[in-house]
């Protein structure tokens, strides 16, 4: 992360007292158990809870007032990104079909190879295609959008971008609010996940996470796009195992989880919210995976202006850079992986929570 040294955080001083020489084994043990658990001490049990309201919409109207000419990047760009986005969609889903189809000649460990350094790519890259089609940045009729998202949904075998959408939107207009935004993890999460292994099992399993949660804390009655989004999925699916066989449908449903978990892509879940400075609860990632990813790493001009394209979020940073230049960013998906593992003073609880000010209506 910049502005603040490697991993985000200023240097800390940090003492190192060397165990004395004639220091017994069950000495050394003993200490080596002090320190374990003070390290486990740091860790948050609670989430960091604001009394201000989230801060993106208090800036978005600073910014407007500095740079009214912001708004000029607002909504599908009739040139540039439905043509692109759609020729993007298209190619991604037809080029993950056609490797699908190719999966059942293989042996498993190359199956789970091209699934992890291949596929996992491609449907992440789908996954994010109907982030920004549940923003309806693809064309101004919402419902060219969603039938757009139900297409960019098939190679990832799991009918969720109706449902997406109308939690991701909530996470815009709730974001931190106890039991409306679902980004944020449970209690359950946040008590259960406490060290290394647990934190390893939740990273590969965060997918999981994602898609359950919701339905138990805040669930929501299908409706009939619900109900279109499953049986398109299903039909998909079935056709894709008559003619390809079992191994194609493995496939996609392994670069999926593989694309979600352990793998540098999905580093920007983490990223994005989870607090890495003390003060500051969305985070931007301005390295080359952007390319892959439709800019999501711009995720703070993302909140500020959630109508403008993922293609032009750098934009916004061009414009207005004197409130963006000071914040703290991240420089690599991977190391934020990697740092939420091993750093004892981060985890699940490490959020920006806030009570709700209004009881939003029930869908």
């Amino acid at each position: 992360m910049g502005r603040g040294g490697d991993g985000g955080f200023p240097p800390e001083a940090t003492e190192v007292v060397p165990p004395p020489a004639a220091a017994t084994g069950e000495e050394l043990e003993e200490e080596e158990s002090i320190n374990q658990k003070r390290k486990k001490s740091m860790m948050a049990t609670d989430f960091f809870w604001s009394e201000t309201d989230e801060p993106h919409a208090t800036r978005r109207k600073q910014i407007l007032a500095a740079h009214p000419e912001i708004r000029e990047l607002f909504g599908p760009d009739p040139w540039a990104l439905p043509q692109a986005s759609e020729s993007q969609i298209v190619a991604v889903v037809l080029l993950q079909t056609w490797t699908a189809t190719y999966m059942q000649e293989v042996s498993w460990p190359v199956l789970l190879a091209v699934s992890y350094c291949f596929g996992a790519i491609l449907n992440h890259n789908l996954f994010l295609a109907i982030h920004e089609l549940s923003h309806n940045l693809a064309f101004s009729t919402p419902i060219y959008n969603r039938f757009l998202g139900l297409f960019a949904n098939l190679p990832v075998s799991i009918p969720m971008s109706i449902t997406f959408q109308k939690y991701h939107l909530e996470h815009h207009r709730f974001q931190g609010v106890e039991g409306f935004d679902m980004d944020i993890p449970s209690y359950a999460e946040g008590r259960v996940v406490t060290n290394i292994v647990m934190k390893v099992l939740w990273v590969i399993c965060q997918l999981f996470f994602y898609a359950l949660r919701p339905l138990f804390l805040n669930p929501k009655t299908p409706g009939l796009w619900e109900a279109s989004n499953f049986i398109v999925q299903l039909g998909f699916d079935a056709v894709l195992v008559y003619f390809s066989g079992w191994k194609a449908l493995v496939y996609l449903v392994l670069s999926t989880f593989l694309g979600g978990g352990m793998h540098p892509v999905a580093g920007h879940f983490i990223a994005e919210h989870y607090v890495f400075m003390k003060g500051q609860e969305t985070y931007s990632y301005y390295g080359p995976l952007n390319l892959l990813t439709w800019n999501v790493g711009y995720h703070v001009e993302h909140h500020d202006f959630p109508r403008v394209p993922g293609c032009k979020l750098y934009r916004v940073r061009q414009i207005a850079p004197e409130f963006y230049d000071h914040l703290a960013f991240h420089t690599s998906w991977t190391h934020v992986i990697y740092k939420y593992i091993t750093d004892p003073s981060v985890g699940p609880f490490s959020r920006t929570m806030r009570k709700p000010k209004i009881i939003p209506k029930s869908d």
